[in-house]
């Protein structure tokens, strides 16, 4: 890369570059407000802000209901993310194998569960493998397939991880005659999971967005009881609105876990 393309790139702004940003950010900014201003509006025109459908949040029934359909999410999402985490790594050193009849059979795997929706998948377990005579409780027909499907992405995150690794830390450890397990196992994978923990935060939480495909196979998580609150009071706007907040907690909850697991130990 030249010296000219380094400087575009990564230079500092000058002045007129700055002003640019501002105004770009400032219109951006600007057009977002307006945007909500309208949309808060239509919402207050449909008498969605209306007291009758809010009323029902101080009871704790409403709020005991939604408890239990949070807990429904956490507990399919934390199994979906410890098979997607387990199974990725083993299709990761299945696709890194030297041999051939390990290799490809891991990379039909991953990118067969990376081009099928998660959708589709819940649909086999819910629809096919009844017929087979495989019965799987609800829980399980959700959480099984949102952890396959992710299973291949994280692989595939895996693998850009043990790729940034310098090639020199591997030579080294070979040369004081590690194994190539032990390379692997001691050497590039610590070091790749410092890289990566970013896109496997992103992971967990689109594992956590997932599991509002339960209304397929009717498991109680919080978006299917959000839908039998919304059908019980009527009050479209302010169950989602609540429901949507505790998911924003929810992911900046894993957010502010991960930062910690990435900060060095001392």
């Amino acid at each position: 890369m030249s010296r000219a393309m380094e400087d575009i790139l990564f230079g500092d702004l000058n002045a007129k570059a700055q002003a640019i940003t501002r105004a770009v950010s400032f219109a951006v900014a600007a057009t977002l407000i307006v945007a909500l201003v309208l949309v808060v509006h239509q919402f207050q025109t449909a008498g969605q802000f209306a007291g009758r459908l809010w009323e029902f949040f101080a009871w704790k029934t409403t709020w005991a209901f939604l408890a239990k359909g949070l807990l429904g999410t956490l507990a399919s999402a934390a199994a979906a993310a410890v098979i997607a985490l387990v199974l990725g790594l083993v299709l990761l050193i299945g696709r890194l194998s030297p041999m051939r009849m390990v290799r490809w059979p891991a990379v039909a795997v991953i990118e067969f569960l990376r081009g099928v929706p998660t959708l589709l998948l819940i649909y086999v377990c819910f629809l096919v493998l009844p017929s087979l005579g495989i019965k799987l409780s609800a829980y399980w027909m959700l959480t099984l397939p949102v952890g396959l499907s992710t299973a291949a992405v994280v692989a595939e995150v895996y693998r850009a991880g043990v790729l940034a690794v310098p090639r020199g830390q591997t030579d080294a450890a070979r040369a004081l005659g590690l194994s190539e397990a032990r390379v692997f196992a001691h050497i590039v994978f610590p070091q790749a999971l410092r890289f990566i923990v970013p896109a496997l935060v992103a992971q967990l939480v689109i594992v956590v967005k997932d599991t509002t495909f339960g209304y397929v196979v009717t498991y109680g998580e919080l978006m299917q009881n959000a839908k039998v609150l919304v059908a019980n009071y009527r009050s479209l706007v302010p169950v989602y609105l609540a429901v949507a907040v505790l998911y924003c907690a929810v992911n900046y909850a894993i957010s502010r876990a991960s930062r910690r697991l990435a900060r060095p130990v001392h």
